[in-house]
């Protein structure tokens, strides 16, 4: 067993990564002051890995969309039952996710910590399909999939990844479509959990109030060692060029709705993380509620209050985002895009940039006072190969000059698009 203590001098915070006997890795971050503990245990795979070999394969294999959120559902039963059940003994609170490149299991809880952390660690670890079984919860999520495609909120976002993104999987519903989950059986759930479920491509992330050794004793009599397997997941050539820069809808909503989207250069896993951050920044500048963008479109009635923006990303795929609604989403594209265009040209405001990264500075320490808020970005940051500190480090010492490279390389009118759901006549 390989332990590390990872710590931060900026913050004086620090946790504990362990590489377990069984290929686990393990990111433990005691906080005794708090009253509850929170874990995840999470597996590098989500709805984007459907084209994948391992080392000992010879040649790739396809498998039908939706199979990573499938396999989710399916893991929380057992031949002995449901795992939600067994939680229930015990009081916690207990779900999981499945996101464009993972998938994670979770709970959080106040008391009995070690009976819990058992339940979650036994049944991701003990996959139990049938053709039966695999067969029933088609119907379940074939419903799921069906309530989705009428949501208006879901609509404009994957409207507007469609028009973004030419061949990146992130462009299909995370669970499938209706066909596409017809095609999966038993066979090609236990092929994915074999090949992506190996403990050595996941994490289990703890923080809060509980006690290492409990951690490692329990993974000590339940996990078994797992051969390291190499796992290449294949994503088809995405081109810079979006796939059409316009998409449109008509739904039941009360005023237009519109999604407007940046699709950005992508790099690596860190790479695209390191860039988000950044992005985050600059998105609070041009158009933040400080913003003199956000407060002429408010000031005008042209957007309301449900106006935001967001960096989308992840492995393989970076974007920004921005979304509301209003009586004229063109007319809020066209505000973004000139803005965007007069800052290349003029310059960022020197002052705005001091006051927008102390203000996602201070997003990030808030994220980091609450042990689900700590959790997550561990485990985040697992993924994408850095540790959770050196975010920190990026926004307090990130430049001006580095900003200004950003939004020089990756923000333009020609690499983007818009999704408007319109009101139905």
């Amino acid at each position: 067993m390989n332990k590390t203590v990872i710590s931060s001098d900026r913050l004086n915070e620090r946790y504990v990564k362990i590489k377990h006997k069984s290929g686990l890795t393990m990111l433990l971050c005691p906080k005794p002051q708090f009253s509850s503990a929170y874990a995840l245990f999470g597996a590098e795979i989500g709805s984007i890995d459907t084209t994948f070999k391992t080392g000992q394969d010879k040649d790739f294999v396809t498998v039908p969309a939706g199979i990573a959120h499938y396999l989710e559902h399916k893991l929380f039963e057992s031949e002995d039952g449901d795992a939600f059940e067994r939680y229930a003994k015990t009081g916690a609170s207990a779900n999981a996710f499945t996101s464009f490149d993972k998938t994670a299991y979770l709970f959080s809880c106040a008391d009995n910590f070690k009976e819990s952390i058992e339940i979650l660690l036994d049944f991701v670890t003990h996959p139990y399909f049938t053709e039966e079984t695999v067969r029933k919860e088609q119907g379940i999520i074939g419903q799921e999939i069906k309530m989705y495609d009428d949501n208006p909120d879901w609509r404009v976002l994957f409207n507007l990844l469609g028009a973004l993104y030419v061949n990146n999987p992130v462009r299909v519903d995370i669970a499938g479509t209706v066909e596409s989950i017809a095609e999966i059986d038993a066979d090609l759930l236990y092929r994915c959990y074999n090949t992506f479920y190996n403990l050595n491509n996941m994490v289990l992330v703890v923080a809060g109030n509980f006690e290492i050794d409990t951690v490692l004793e329990v993974a000590d009599r339940i996990l078994k060692p797992a051969q390291d397997v190499s796992i290449e997941a294949k994503v088809p050539d995405e081109p810079r060029t979006v796939n059409q820069p316009r998409v449109e809808m008509k739904l039941p909503v009360a005023m237009p709705m519109f999604n407007i989207g940046f699709k950005e250069i992508t790099g690596s896993k860190r790479e695209n993380a390191m860039n988000q951050v950044l992005d985050e920044i600059l998105i609070e500048i041009l158009a933040g509620e400080a913003s003199p963008l956000y407060r002429r479109m408010y000031d005008s009635a042209l957007i309301n209050s449900t106006f935001g923006s967001e960096v989308f990303a992840g492995r393989d795929y970076i974007a920004t985002l921005f979304s509301g609604e209003s009586r004229d989403p063109d007319k809020v594209y066209d505000e973004i895009c000139t803005e965007i265009e007069r800052v290349q040209r003029e310059g960022i405001d020197p002052a705005a940039f001091d006051r927008c990264r102390k203000a996602i500075y201070g997003r990030y320490i808030r994220m980091l006072n609450n042990v689900e808020g700590v959790a997550s970005a561990l485990m985040q940051s697992h993924f994408c190969e850095f540790n959770v500190y050196e975010l920190i480090d990026l926004i307090a010492d990130c430049t001006l000059n580095q900003l200004t490279k950003r939004l020089n390389d990756n923000f333009s009118r020609e690499h983007s698009a818009i999704s408007i759901i319109h009101p139905a006549e």
